[in-house]
């Protein structure tokens, strides 16, 4: 572990004394120094638990302005603090990690970087196609604003940079690396995604839950080889993954309100190995989603009580029945505060104009880290969305042209200055109120 404490980094550039209204000095941070800071970024991305140049290159930035600054916590993550007297602790985080995607998006700054997969070995193509570049450009950014302005605020702001949110090991690991112990714990804790499903330059909060929890869960089936010819002589566990995959489809639809949101997919079918060959085994790969611990709960359970009795149902005796694996790489929802969302919408909206803020309802069920640094203990917290995309997107996508790319697809492509300058802005406007003089 190395800590930074001083700036020894002589081409850097030092943090410029910014005046006058806030969103003038974000866009001119923009223009001189940020919109360098995230196409070197988006050139260099790196896979989850191996970001070290990313790590390092944060921890520079972070040092020049101002903030005292430790490596290596929880692997590569990078912890920074700024004491300005007496007054709330507030956490800030940002992911850095890149995904194993070749970029395909034509843009002039695309990246052509390669890494070697930590899972696999394998030399991959490696992109930011969830924008963790935006995240901790901004980040740096907001370090610069509020170092900028330490006459506007008292407490002591502690940004994080996460590694390896992609596989929701990076918040779990910094805690399990006594982050609260080593830095304190904070009276509130704040994260934002950029989003490509929302409208570039927009403030998308909830006062529930904008990420869903999730479980990875494998399946796997026992059954008695045969040939393919005398089926009767075997037990054939592709037929009975089959019947367990259309009995899983009820859980969702017949086992929920109507009004409580769950997914039950399953991504992965894996057996046999020829035509006329019955296997003596399946396996099945899930992902399960959840906004409330009694959903989880239902669907995890139904899981299980539908796998083993469609063993029983095929006549498997009980030590062959299908056995359920609940991988440790869950996590649970986010839920944002409501009455510190809406503390912060009105702020957000006194700042930066009531058009900014919105409240539009999240349509999928992805999942996020960070709620494991909100939970256990309990820290009132915000995540909120920025919207990446430009309107003129939409508008081609609505008249039979190109679709928005989503997340995590090699088209992935949000429009940085919006995306970057308002990820600052709406930060540093949440931060002053939370920590006002």
């Amino acid at each position: 572990m190395i800590k930074r404490t001083t700036c020894l980094v002589a081409f850097m550039l030092a943090v410029p004394a910014f005046g006058g209204e806030l969103s003038d000095a974000v866009q001119d941070d923009y223009d001189t120094y940020l919109s360098g800071l995230f196409d070197h970024f988006h050139r260099n991305p790196e896979l989850s638990t191996i970001e070290f140049e990313t790590a390092r290159r944060m921890a520079v930035e972070l040092t020049l302005a101002g903030f005292e600054v430790t490596e290596g916590v929880g692997g590569t993550g990078v912890v920074a603090v700024l004491e300005n007297g007496a007054g709330p602790l507030v956490m800030m985080r940002a992911d850095m990690d890149g995904l194993p995607v070749e970029e395909k998006s034509g843009l002039e700054y695309a990246s052509t970087a390669t890494q070697q997969d930590p899972i696999t070995g394998n030399t991959v193509f490696t992109m930011h196609a969830c924008g963790h570049d935006v995240h901790i450009t901004s980040l740096v950014g907001t370090a610069r604003q509020m170092a900028a302005r330490k006459d506007q605020w008292q407490g002591t702001l502690m940004l994080v940079v996460q590694p390896a949110e992609e596989r929701v090991l990076g918040a779990r690991a910094m805690r399990d690396d006594d982050i609260w112990d080593r830095f304190g714990t904070p009276d509130y804790a704040l994260a934002f995604h950029v989003s490509s499903s929302n409208v570039a330059g927009i403030i998308n909060v909830s006062e529930g839950s904008p990420y869903a929890g999730a479980d990875t869960v494998d399946i796997i089936i026992h059954g008695v080889g045969a040939h393919g010819a005398s089926p009767h002589r075997g037990k054939d566990p592709i037929v009975l993954g089959s019947q367990i995959v259309l009995a899983l489809q009820t859980l969702v639809s017949r086992e929920l309100s109507p009004r409580d949101p769950g997914v039950v997919t399953v991504g992965s079918f894996h057996s046999g190995t020829k035509h006329n060959i019955i296997s003596d085994r399946a396996h099945l790969q899930l992902t399960v989603r959840n906004t409330t611990v009694e959903t989880r709960n239902t669907l995890l359970n139904g899981i299980k009580r539908i796998a083993e009795n469609m063993g029983r149902v095929a006549g498997l005796p009980e030590d062959k029945l299908p056995e359920v694996i609940i991988s440790n790489e869950s996590v649970p929802p986010v839920n944002n505060d409501a009455a510190l969302a809406r503390r912060l919408k009105q702020a957000w909206s006194e700042a930066m104009g009531d058009e900014t803020v919105v409240d539009i309802p999240t349509k999928g069920m992805g999942a996020e880290d960070f709620p494991f640094f909100t939970q256990d203990p309990s820290i009132p917290s915000v995540y909120w969305a920025i919207g990446g995309t430009p309107q003129e997107d939409f508008d081609t996508e609505e008249a039979g042209g190109a679709p928005v790319p989503s997340h995590h697809s090699p088209l992935f492509k949000i429009a940085p200055e919006p995306s970057v300058t308002k990820g600052v802005e709406s930060t540093v406007v949440a931060l002053m109120e939370l920590m006002q003089e």
